[in-house]
């Protein structure tokens, strides 16, 4: 079993990537807050390097790489941010990258991986091992695979994201956050945020959001062992997998409290209201742990009088699609894909 993650571990992985990771913004709006019935604060980590948290755990995890290892490269399997944040975090330290990608990942983050040099490798999305051509490349080359999720180091550099935002929120509001909502896909952010938090804020309480279509970690928590689901076809692209990791499970039924779901429409929503009051265009994975929270709001809701934080983890979106999906949401009905 996965070795806890300590915050001293954290700590030091914001050292080692404060010179190339963003320090993201805490962002808040009166209007949302009344929305809500709560205070709400969002970390805005579609703001960070290459559009999402995920450029936290990659550049961390290669830059402790040894340097005689750096010249054989390094290999990823992505739906789009996790590669762009690989190949990002490669070019910056002179490594080479192969990404390998579903091939209906959206244009917008397929352009992003290519921007920073990366070879591409497509496949299908419903085959059964998509890590499968990737890991053989990386044993026959020598390459290191990097786990989007799975691995420890990913994981510790993404737990710098809930570091951030309890300095930012103590320093804002002088109290620490009541609740932290985070979107869950293979589970890393959470695993690293969770862990941030539980040494920060012990009595903060952890909820995970994915969508409706995509709910294998709710499945997951509510049987206490890991579901397997069909590949989901869900508009958040970035939550769409079958099953939480192994090690992020391990963590994460330890951390989190609830596992919530949401539906493509509230997602859809999430995303009008980011716009509308918050001045942000994000991708339907970052709106979708907010979509929770809107979900469940009302005079006598859940998070009524409490401060909220929401990690809005990624705003890499076509905009053609972007607008779509908006005007579809407002006409009752949107489309998966």
């Amino acid at each position: 079993m996965i070795e806890p993650i300590r915050l001293d571990e954290i700590t030091r992985a914001a050292e080692i990537i404060e010179s190339e990771a963003i320090q993201t913004p805490l962002v808040h709006s009166a209007q949302l807050d009344e929305i809500v019935g709560a205070t709400v604060v969002c970390k805005v980590e579609s703001l960070q390097r290459t559009g999402s948290f995920k450029f936290r755990g990659a550049i961390h995890r290669l830059s402790i790489i040894p340097e005689a290892d750096r010249t054989l490269g390094v290999v990823a399997v992505s739906s789009g941010n996790h590669g762009a944040a690989v190949a990002c975090a490669a070019q910056i330290l002179g490594m080479k990258a192969t990404i390998h990608i579903p091939m209906d990942t959206p244009d917008a983050k397929r352009q992003l991986i290519e921007s920073f040099d990366a070879d591409i490798v497509t496949f299908d999305r419903l085959i059964p091992d998509r890590e499968a051509p990737a890991r053989t490349q990386a044993a026959e080359t020598g390459a290191i695979f990097i786990h989007p999720f799975e691995d420890r180091n990913v994981m510790i550099g993404q737990g710098t994201a809930a570091l951030e935002l309890h300095r930012q929120i103590t320093a804002q509001h002088q109290q620490p956050l009541d609740v932290l909502v985070v979107p869950m896909s293979g589970g890393g952010l959470m695993a690293g945020c969770g862990s941030a938090m539980s040494a920060l804020a012990p009595d903060c309480e952890l909820i995970g959001v994915e969508p409706e279509l995509a709910d294998d970690t709710a499945r997951s928590f509510a049987t206490g062992r890991l579901v397997r689901i069909e590949q989901p076809s869900t508009i958040a692209d970035g939550l769409a997998i079958t099953s939480p990791g192994t090690n992020t499970f391990a963590l994460n039924q330890q951390l989190v409290s609830e596992v919530l779901t949401v539906t493509e429409k509230s997602i859809v929503e999430a995303m009008r209201v980011i716009r509308d009051n918050l001045g942000l265009q994000v991708e339907p994975s970052g709106a979708t742990a907010l979509a929770a929270v809107l979900d469940r709001s009302g005079p006598e809701s859940r998070w009524s009088g409490l401060t909220i934080g929401v990690i809005i983890s990624g705003g890499n979106v076509d905009m053609t699609r972007y607008d779509e999906l908006l005007e579809l949401g407002a006409g009752g009905r949107v489309d998966q894909g």
